[in-house]
């Protein structure tokens, strides 16, 4: 059984779950559990894990509309490195920084894998839910995509450094909040646009056309990928780049982009009939879930 079929199986009995984090009245609750051996590439600082475990968190947050105030994190190793530790902490303590919350702690443990648990609390009265796309809503994303399957393939080629670099995103935070304000449907990138956007049109009971020439690529692909195929593999299929990915009226779109600070490109639109395609063709439901492909 993969992640989705156990949501699914476990949605008669939570009926709350399904979005990107809970609310409950007004406070924003996520949690993310991250491994060495599924999430943190050989060359993978202790560092950059403890940004990117706790960004993971935060970045479902930023998927809700709601302002980040604060996380906490569970670091546990074979043995507990001074290093090590205090580096983890202070990734941490720095993608908080960069969203304007504060890491407040956490727990620690021995275990056989490196592994991370973290959960991030955020505030709204406002929620994006991933059920409201309507009819002629334009389908856009933050950023760029592929920017952690490029990190993953120099990781394999030992260019750690610049590895590192890519796997530390910025959660989407402030996007997010501005969004709030016109988005009709939102959640984030991990699993992949392609399955964000199945994903969207489950919850929503609608459809999309994507446009392919239109997917904002980090430059990173184009150095790692081998050809058209497998530039497309790691911007749409990979997943775990933490954009945003939402609708909004078209309306809409001009007056949000000039207010936030990120670049925001339409992909494509939310259609009445709940067909998933790119340019004319099915587009797969493919992307990254845990204990599936």
């Amino acid at each position: 059984m993969d992640e989705r079929t156990a949501l699914r199986l476990l949605a008669a009995d939570l009926p709350g779950a399904g979005d990107d984090a809970a609310i409950v009245d007004g406070l924003v609750v996520t949690t993310d559990m991250l491994h060495e051996a599924t999430d943190f590439p050989d060359g993978t600082t202790r560092y950059t894990a403890g940004w990117r475990a706790v960004g993971a968190s935060l970045s479902d947050v930023a998927a809700m509309g709601a302002t980040a105030t604060c996380a906490v994190a569970v670091y546990a190793a074979a043995e507990l490195d001074e290093t090590e530790l205090r580096d983890f902490v202070q990734g941490a303590r720095d993608v908080c920084e960069a969203v304007s919350a504060e890491y407040v702690g956490g727990d620690l443990d021995t275990h056989r894998e490196f592994t991370a648990v973290s959960t991030a609390i955020g505030r709204t009265d406002d929620p994006v839910l991933r059920s409201g796309a309507r009819p002629g809503d334009a389908l856009c994303v933050t950023g760029e995509l592929g920017r952690s399957a490029a990190a993953v393939r120099l990781f394999d080629a030992d260019e750690t450094e610049r590895a590192n670099d890519l796997f530390r995103f910025t959660p989407r935070v402030a996007a997010g909040v501005r969004l709030a304000e016109s988005a009709t449907a939102m959640m984030d990138s991990s699993d992949g646009l392609a399955r964000s956007v199945h994903q969207l049109a489950e919850a929503s009971e609608c459809g999309f056309e994507l446009d392919w020439d239109a997917l904002p690529v980090h430059d990173a692909v184009e150095d790692v990928a081998t050809d058209a195929a497998d530039r497309r593999d790691l911007s749409a299929y990979f997943g775990e780049d933490f954009e945003l990915v939402f609708t909004i009226p078209e309306a809409e779109l001009d007056a949000v982009r000039d207010d936030v600070d990120v670049p925001i490109t339409v992909v494509g639109r939310t259609t009445a009939e709940e067909a998933i395609v790119a340019d004319g063709n099915p587009l797969p439901d493919r992307g990254y879930t845990h204990g599936g492909d």
